[in-house]
């Protein structure tokens, strides 16, 4: 799968691009998702995902890097936007373990992480079983991938 941008738009109330996400949404705070909306489908969106991934975590498996926060998915196609703490849709297992979102918690002093909130604009609505780890996912939704973009946010503890 190309991690080409599309024309989709990704948007939160909470915080804007490239700027501090709140405590009430990370390890330190509520730990609860913040809330998500886009504009821009792709003509022929019949389902969404949403992941938020931290590539900064110093962490490296063989095929992998970074630490996931939340795999969401089977998200109907007239849908654009997740409320805050959103869990109307399928949750996968993040890199805490557990099928919730797992807000921000850096390493103390490892200085400013940042979190890409992907949202994928997908070309069927596919029933994907709960529980599925990012890669999993992503196999199985790779050739369905019509749009993508994101939000990025920061941390730092």
């Amino acid at each position: 799968m190309g991690f080409a941008l599309s024309a989709l738009q990704v948007r939160s109330n909470a915080f804007g691009p490239h700027q501090p996400i709140p405590v009430r949404h990370t390890g330190e705070g509520e730990d609860i998702a913040p809330p998500i909306h886009w504009t821009g489908a792709p003509e022929g969106t019949q389902g969404f995902a949403v992941i938020c991934h931290d590539p900064d975590a110093p962490l490296v498996s063989p095929g992998s890097y970074g630490f996931v926060h939340w795999v969401y998915y089977n998200i109907p196609g007239d849908v654009t936007a997740l409320d805050e703490g959103s869990e109307a849709y399928t949750h996968g297992v993040t890199d805490f373990g557990k099928q919730t979102f797992g807000g921000p918690m850096p390493p103390e002093g490892h200085g400013i992480h940042h979190y890409y909130f992907w949202v994928l604009a997908l070309d069927q609505s596919l029933h994907l079983e709960p529980g599925l780890t990012l890669w999993q996912f992503l196999d199985q939704v790779e050739p369905h991938v019509i749009g993508m973009n994101r939000l990025i946010g920061t941390y730092e503890r």
